[in-house]
């Protein structure tokens, strides 16, 4: 009932006061409830059992030809006005009301479901001084929660407590950011005293005051007040709902923000009701229609008024007036008469038709097999059928990053050691061999210590290993020794190793493999097992990663008393601190590394010193002293960085791959080639995503430029846009080309197009978060699009959810273009709903994003299939299907509004009044339907052969006003020929017999034979796929015409229902005449006869990229895919950076004295997992380029 309630005040526009301060006190409910915080219970669904009913018609009868056709069921009910029962109108508009409702119902149960799934999940609440297993639901601000090991986060909390020392808890933030690194959060110390003491969480009354219910995930500001003490609360003691707890036995949390208020509901962005630019040109046009239609009937009106002045007296006699109604009065009645029988303009089995087109091209998506990933046994799904078309006409995709490009794997791919480089197999010619998963592995069974997932196929780097080469040694030593990694050991001999990025885990792995086991550590020491010896290592200083210094250094002492500084980073900031003796080695590293960084890897360059023990103790004593500074102490501490980091040794460079999902390069090439853009917005820092755009082909060595857009300020990014702009486009103005123009219903709907601006060559533009903050304000924003629009390629990194949102509503509201987003997480689900199409993919990241989204797979390069094939094809259908249906019916009335002039403009219809009710219903329902479920101009390999055929739908060539117009004039043509020739040939026309034929019955007949010849004829016409269905379609309407034609113009129907069935008798002696056949056979070649001359001049003089294809198809087989070959070495010059984390490393914590305490071993889950993973079942297409001039669409 309180959504009921809560419904009709949104209704009504009730607004309640915004929260500028929140207040809660911890075991407090009744103090809580007073300030009405929102509970835990989360809703998505649209209706409940009270709202269903009235917001669903609500929804229904806001589209404009709904609400028609219930004014046309008044007008029916009044006798002196209709010419047609009431229930003609009455049982289809109940059909198409309760079809859509049973749709949304359905679709709306499934959000409940979803609801209901999430709400009653169980979480241990400390109520009344011991803990009870509550529903989500039930969870109330104030109240303190216990969490265990791999639980969801069930509230925005703040962490009280941990089992981990100095009340640590790892998270992993996937739902949230779409990192799956684990993040550390801590609680106070004075609340992690209490520790999982019940009777002391029982008894804690702290007050919480913090900021209101945000959207930021990244900040948080309050304070807690316990025992008159305040203490400050930030970012770092708040766990986020969406989060989920590895690596941690329990920890409790006090609730902050519950449900609708958390930060994760606050970013999921408004659920709206999504429909098709179809659908919006449909609403325009229907409104188009009723114009027209009121033009017709006024006309007509007017007509009738002349006819009784002028003629209608002299039919008095035969036909006396009612009293009252003079000529005024009847031309009044008349106009509602005709606004009845010319109705089928728009005719109310159009919306049944869409609905059923829209649901069978679903079907075909949750169908097809190509798209169906047996690994996961997941298939594709239409979650909503109501976008299909859509799917045809998308301009940009804006995708994440992690998760959907990427599968969240990170391997150990080639390292360069002193100079040689490893990781790469030859053949006896010297050729390099591509690696496959039946390429033999190396046998690692000689080291007990060995991760069994890891894999490397390059014997000679074991063998160099094992031979006791020193450098090799060095190098993996380096790995072993300098890194943040914590190790947990289960049980003897089973290592897992907890990483703050998935990078550094993957090395570690890798020199653990190689012989250097990392094994354990201490504030004071590292534990490494060296080719089976036991090597314990003291640990001097942790010269930490941050985003400045992009380099990591340890200094250890060796048991044998040698002190050395080990060095890792990112290779221009190495390079510049090596001895000069390394010049030469430098050189050949680079070109190692270039050859890496071509393949999308990203790098890392190790480097070593060894130090004298004298100036180790001087430095040391400043470095203590630097630390405990109160003023300066970060600058001090770097100058002392700076110092003791020069003259290193250079000992190689390693080469870690974050795997693509299979057959990514390819889809983004196909995409790509189908002009469309696709923009990459993730969480993740700038190098991680800029190594990503070089895997995927997104940015490359050939392009002029590539702009970085890094400024803090908005000055700062306004200037390096335009640089950017100005460098692509000198010759631009600089203000941006505006159009603007009215569209929507009314033309009420002002629009505003950034037009598109030349620019010569490719550029990529790589922006970041706070830049893009900056950029999405509203005097920059136009700024930004501009600049973004001239690039082949753009990719914006650390954006919020929020701000992916923003950038999609940014491009849908000046681009005037389809928009479509994918992604796989939480953080993605306001750029999913914002969107025209949401994409989820279900993959690592939980299943948040397919729950928002209209369309769902498991794997990205599906993403080519769901496009270039079954959107394309859906949105030829549903454009072949408009047109052929608004010329069916228009042709259907205009014949009408001719034959008007011939009776008196008395609203006779020319027609039976069976076959006007069985004309859309029966007669022409099939074989349009069988031509808009079953059509394809070719099939789906030459789609993929040729990507261009999907750019008439970017530009709405099938179907448009324009296209609309022509179909107008079309009809026009076809129903003077359908009525006159008819007339003309019946017209003093005597049977065999000598009997009269020219009878009202006699010409309803034979027009309304001709018209379902002609328009059948025109179906075969736009047909150009035959299917079997197709044809028992086609002929079996036509059989079923004269099959009830006969039977309701028989004796027997006569009888029985003699007002009913008036045309006794008129079948059987009509269509036994010869020169009846002649005229239907007359009527349709002049109807049919232009449009195939027509057709073929147009296809002669100005064929379009459809027709090219299709005579191409005619013209010769499909060629086989291309065998995979390895790809060929592209040599860069840009080095990837390696992905560090985004913030400062755990080098503080793990120097710390008390970070390591004893605790019993206990079962923790696998970080760092490997799958096998098949090459990409698609293969690369074959891509030719066809020229073709500015095409139209045509439909005659």
């Amino acid at each position: 009932m309180g959504s009921a309630v809560s419904n009709v005040s949104q209704l009504c526009g009730a607004e309640s006061t915004p929260e500028e301060e929140r207040n809660l006190r911890a075991n407090d409910r009744p103090s809580n409830r007073s300030y009405q915080y929102a509970n835990n219970a989360i809703k998505t669904s649209k209706y409940n059992l009270l709202t269903f009913l009235p917001l669903n018609l609500f929804e229904q009868f806001r589209r404009l030809a709904n609400a028609y056709f219930l004014f046309l069921l008044f007008l029916q009910l009044i006798p002196q006005v209709s010419s047609l029962s009431w229930f003609t109108t009455a049982v289809p508009l109940l059909l198409v009301l309760s079809i859509s409702a049973v749709k949304d119902a359905s679709d709306d149960i499934n959000r409940h479901r979803s609801d209901n799934q999430v709400n009653n999940r169980r979480v241990d609440v400390l109520v009344d001084g011991e803990l009870r297993s509550e529903k989500w639901m039930n969870v109330q601000v104030g109240d303190i929660i216990r969490l265990e090991n791999n639980q969801f986060v069930t509230a925005d909390l703040l962490l009280l407590s941990s089992s981990e020392p100095l009340n640590l808890v790892y998270v992993e933030t996937a739902e949230l950011d779409g990192e799956t690194n684990l993040k550390v959060k801590q609680a106070l110390t004075v609340t992690g005293e209490m520790g999982d003491g019940i009777d002391e969480l029982a008894g804690f009354n702290g007050e919480v005051r913090c900021e209101p219910p945000n959207n930021r995930l990244d900040k948080f500001k309050g304070t807690l007040t316990l025992h008159g003490q305040t203490y400050a609360l930030d970012n770092d003691k708040v766990l986020l709902r969406g989060c989920t707890l590895r690596n941690t036995e329990w920890c409790f949390g006090l609730v902050i923000f519950g449900g609708p208020d958390t930060k994760l509901m606050q970013n999921s962005g408004k659920t709206t009701f999504k429909r098709t630019s179809i659908d919006h040109l449909m609403n325009v046009l229907v409104l188009c229609i009723f114009g027209f239609l009121a033009f017709m009937c006024t006309v007509l009106a007017i007509g009738n008024a002349i006819w009784e002045v002028r003629e209608g007296s002299l039919f008095t006699a035969f036909l006396p007036r009612e009293p009252g109604v003079d000529a005024a009065l009847s031309s009044f009645l008349t106009f509602w008469s005709y606004v009845i029988v010319l109705n089928t303009v728009v005719p109310i089995s159009l919306y049944v038709s869409v609905e059923i087109i829209r649901l069978g091209n679903s079907f075909y998506i949750d169908w097809d097999r190509k798209m169906y990933y047996p690994k996961s046994d997941t298939p594709a799904q239409a979650r909503t059928t109501t976008l299909n078309e859509e799917l045809g006409q998308i301009k940009y995709i804006f995708s994440d990053k992690t998760g959907t490009l990427t599968q969240n794997v990170m391997t150990f791919n080639k390292c360069s050691i002193n100079g040689k480089c490893y990781g790469e197999l030859f053949d006896f010619a010297g050729q390099r061999v591509e690696i496959t998963e039946k390429t033999e592995r190396l046998d690692f069974t000689w080291n007990k210590l060995a991760d069994a997932k890891f894999i490397f196929h390059d014997h000679s780097l074991q063998e160099t290993v094992r031979e006791g080469n020193l450098q090799a040694q060095a190098f993996f030593r380096l790995l072993a020794l300098c890194h943040t990694v914590m190790p947990e050991e289960k049980k003897e001999g089973e290592l897992y190793y907890q990483a703050q990025s998935p990078d550094e885990g993957a090395l570690v792995t890798a020199a653990r493999n190689f012989g250097f086991v990392f094994r354990s550590r201490t504030p004071e020491s590292i534990t490494v097992v060296e080719m089976g010896r036991r090597v314990t290592y003291e640990l001097m200083a942790v010269l930490d990663f941050n985003n400045v210094r992009k380099r990591m250094s340890v200094i250890v002492r060796s048991p044998d008393g040698q002190l050395t500084l080990f060095c890792k980073g990112a290779d221009t900031i190495v390079y510049e601190r090596l001895h000069k003796s390394c010049d030469r080695l430098k050189e050949v590293t680079t070109g190692h590394l270039n050859e890496y960084a071509g393949d999308g890897l990203r790098t890392l360059v190790l480097a070593y010193k060894d130090l004298d023990e004298g100036y180790m103790d001087e430095w040391r004593r400043r470095h203590h002293e630097a630390s405990t500074a109160m003023d300066g102490r970060e600058e001090r501490l770097d100058e002392l960085y700076e110092e003791i980091e020069k003259d290193l040794l250079l000992l190689g460079a390693t080469a870690v791959e974050d795997k693509l999902q299979d057959g990514v390069p390819q889809t983004i090439e196909q995409l790509t080639k189908a002009d469309i853009k696709i923009w990459v917005l993730t969480g993740d820092k700038q190098e991680t995503a800029e190594n990503i755009g070089y895997s995927c082909n997104m940015l490359r060595e050939e392009m002029k430029e590539i702009f970085v857009v890094a400024a803090n300020t908005a000055e700062g990014v306004k200037e390096e846009l335009q640089n950017a702009r100005r460098k692509m486009c000198p010759e631009g103005a600089e203000e941006p080309s505006m159009v603007q123009a009215r569209a929507g219903l009314f033309w009420i709907h002002k629009s505003e197009t950034v037009l598109d601006e030349k620019v010569d060559g490719d550029y990529g533009l790589i922006i970041n978060g706070h830049s893009l903050a900056f950029a999405l304000e509203k005097d920059l924003r136009l700024e930004l699009l501009r600049t973004a629009c001239m690039c082949q390629t753009v990719i914006c990194c650390r954006v919020t959810p929020l701000q992916k949102a923003q950038v999609v509503q940014l491009v849908k509201k000046y681009k005037q273009a389809i928009t479509l987003a994918i992604g796989d997480g939480a953080n993605d689900v306001s750029m999913i709903k914002a969107a025209h199409i949401g994409v989820g993919i279900s993959g690592q990241e939980g299943m948040q994003a397919v729950l928002s989204s209209d369309f769902s797979f498991a794997q990205f390069r599906y993403l080519q299939r769901l496009l270039l094939v079954h959107g394309r094809w859906s949105y030829l259908r549903m454009c072949k299907f408009l047109r052929y249906f608004f010329y069916k019916n228009f042709t259907f009335t205009f014949v009408h509004f001719w034959y008007a002039f011939f009776c008196g403009f008395s609203a006779q219809t020319v027609y039976d009044e069976w076959f006007i009710t069985m004309y859309n219903l029966v007669y022409t329902a099939l074989p349009v339907l069988g031509m808009s479920l079953f059509d394809q101009d070719v099939n789906d390999r030459w789609s993929f052969q040729y990507p261009q055929l999907y750019s008439p739908g970017q530009l709405n060539l099938y179907f448009s006003k324009k296209a609309f117009v022509r179909c107008m004039m079309h009809s026009c043509y076809s129903s003077l020929v359908l009525f006159f020739i008819p007339w003309a040939a019946i017209y003093d026309t005597v049977r065999d017999d000598g009997k009269d034929v020219a009878d009202y019955q006699s010409f309803a007949l034979l027009a309304q034979t001709c018209l379902l010849v002609v328009v059948n004829i025109q179906l075969c016409l736009d047909t150009h796929y035959w299917t079997a269905v197709n044809q028992f379609f086609m002929w079996g309407s036509l059989a079923v015409y004269f099959a009830i034609t006969f039977t309701i113009y028989s004796n027997g129907m006569f009888f029985i229902f003699t007002s009913s069935f008036p045309f006794v008798g008129t079948a059987r002696n009509s269509l036994n005449q010869p020169n009846v056949w002649l005229t239907i056979f007359l009527t349709s070649l002049l109807c049919i006869l232009p449009v195939v001359a027509f057709r073929f001049i147009l296809i002669q003089l100005r064929p379009t990229i459809n027709d090219k294809v299709r005579h191409k198809v005619q013209k010769e087989a499909l060629p086989a895919p291309t065998p995979r070959r390895p790809p060929a070495r592209r040599i860069s010059t840009r080095r990837s950076g390696y992905a560090f984390s985004h913030s400062q490393g755990y080098g503080d914590l793990v120097t710390s004295r008390r970070f390591l305490l004893k605790r019993p071993l206990r079962s923790r889950p696998v970080l760092f997992t490997q799958t096998d993973s098949p090459l990409a079942q698609n293969q690369p297409q074959h891509y030719r380029t066809i020229t073709e001039e500015p095409e139209e669409s045509r439909s005659p």
